[in-house]
């Protein structure tokens, strides 16, 4: 089967490259951005600069059969400027549609688009966000994702092509990096954390239980015109992760039972509700749709991941 992957240097693009790349069921085409000099492509690997709705992608959709699209403006923390407003449309929006415009017009069978959980909203209380929840993006990141969704859909009432959604929560593994890594390096310092009292619920995914998801989705029957949740099947609150990601980075963890509401509170005073939020409100997702739907269950456990990232992040710093 002839796959195209765009993003495919990114974080989750890296990783569906190497594991598409050996599978002998697959003949994969990777478009990426920009080649770095420590850039290593050893499959099929073309440089497409940075996308909008006017790029044009006829010369890789030759005779392709699925595309998987990651490529995107990620999630970023902090202001988002009206430019950085411009560019989420333009990559994430515009660029998706136009892609997926010339897949269908190229014959492509299936086009695979990594969303975002974030569509549905920043934060669960009494239920876990479902498949079918309704939409409630509130940045300029969740609503450029939310736009493409909508016009992959009206674009599968036009054309043959089936259309696959795939909406992630927090994805971790090998090389993440943000608020994980920091995460990470504060443990393995040793940094007494405020975070030992907190009694959220947050679903998180690991990268190889992503990619297995993706890679399920590429031929799977079931997954035609469908939206899929995907997480690692285990909700951890703050507190719990934390003492987790210690373990397998074999310390100790420094956790201080300082209550939420206080934790909130101060944020508050200091204009970081946004980062509060993260840390102790909760974000639950239901993935039964996935697992009765594709007959599917995240391979790895959560344990197996975080051991995985820790073991990465230690030898990165060993190096």
């Amino acid at each position: 089967m002839r796959l195209l992957l765009t993003g495919s240097s990114g974080f989750i693009g890296q990783a569906l490259r190497q594991s598409l790349g050996v599978n002998v069921n697959y003949n994969l085409r990777c478009a990426y951005r920009f080649r770095s000099g420590n850039d290593v492509f050893p499959l099929h690997g073309v440089a497409v600069g940075d996308i909008d709705e006017f790029t044009d992608w006829s010369a890789l959709l030759a005779d392709v059969e699925v595309v998987l699209h990651t490529a995107a403006i990620a999630h970023i923390q902090g202001a988002v400027t009206k430019q950085l407003q411009s560019d989420f449309d333009a990559v994430n929006t515009q660029a998706t549609l136009a892609l997926a415009r010339q897949s269908a017009a190229a014959g492509v069978k299936r086009f695979i688009f990594l969303s975002t959980v974030k569509v549905l909203g920043e934060n669960t209380s009494n239920s876990a966000f479902t498949a079918d929840s309704k939409p409630v993006p509130i940045d300029a990141y969740a609503c450029s994702k939310w736009r493409a969704e909508q016009g992959l859909r009206a674009l599968v009432a036009e054309t043959s092509m089936e259309i696959v959604i795939i909406r992630p929560v927090l994805v971790y593994g090998p090389g993440v990096k943000a608020n994980f890594r920091s995460m990470m390096s504060w443990l393995s310092k040793g940094v007494p954390l405020p975070l030992g009292a907190i009694g959220n619920k947050r679903s998180l995914v690991a990268l190889d239980n992503l990619v297995d998801l993706i890679v399920t989705c590429i031929d799977h029957p079931a997954a035609a015109n469908q939206t899929f949740l995907v997480s690692d099947g285990e909700d951890l609150s703050t507190s719990e992760l934390l003492e987790k990601m210690a373990m397998a980075l074999g310390k100790t963890s420094r956790l201080l039972p300082v209550p939420s509401w206080m934790l909130e509170g101060g944020a508050r005073l200091l204009g970081k509700q946004a980062l509060a939020q993260r840390v102790c409100g909760s974000l639950q997702v239901d993935i039964s749709k996935t697992r009765e739907l594709l007959n599917w269950s995240p391979p790895v456990s959560v344990d197996q991941a975080l051991r995985k990232t820790a073991e990465y992040f230690l030898q990165q710093r060993r190096s």
